[in-house]
């Protein structure tokens, strides 16, 4: 058996039991503290994610914003090249009707042939040619004969050439148009 403690070492260990009380009470209060951290982290954490969210939404914003803006100049710019085009098919029916009667030499010829390539390259397509099938959503008929040598609506003569411009018809054709003979039974 242990022999009880000296009068000296008794009072060492209650001082000891008490310090190791006082060191358990702080830890528990630091414990305690860790535990409003964590709830501090997690706030963090939450704003972070709202934070990051926002942040998504406003760069999709931006996005569609740039998207929106370059079509917009997409579409303004389309509609000042078909203006200025539709400004100058006078120009290129008179020179179409010159090389039709071999008007169009020299230096006139030149002028003319450079005016028609910078039209195609600005996107100008030209349409409307004796045997294509008749379509009214982009010929316009201005006389109508029947024929035997027909089995659908067909331009037989154009009058004045139509023209698109990308997706937009710009002037449609001006055709005589034939149609199919119905037989009388």
């Amino acid at each position: 058996m242990s022999q009880p403690p000296a009068e000296g070492e008794g009072s060492t260990a209650d001082e000891v039991a008490e310090i190791l009380e006082q060191e358990l009470t702080s830890l528990e209060g630091d414990l305690a503290g860790d535990t409003g951290l964590a709830g501090d982290v997690d706030l963090l954490m939450r704003d972070l994610q709202e934070r990051t969210a926002d942040l998504q939404r406003l760069h999709a914003e931006y996005q569609n914003y740039r998207k929106r803006v370059e079509r917009d100049r997409e579409a303004v710019r389309d509609a000042a090249v078909a203006t200025a085009l539709v400004e100058l098919l006078p120009v290129l029916d008179d020179i179409g009707r010159a090389r039709e009667h071999d008007e169009l030499d020299g230096a006139f010829k030149v002028v003319g042939e450079a005016l028609e390539a910078a039209a195609t390259r600005l996107g100008l397509e030209g349409f409307g040619a004796p045997g294509e099938p008749f379509d009214p959503t982009v010929h316009e008929a201005i006389a109508q004969e029947s024929s035997p040598d027909v089995e659908t609506t067909t331009c037989i003569t154009v009058f004045q050439q139509g023209y698109r411009y990308k997706d937009r018809i710009v002037r449609p054709a001006r055709v005589v148009v034939a149609e199919p003979e119905t037989s009388a039974e």
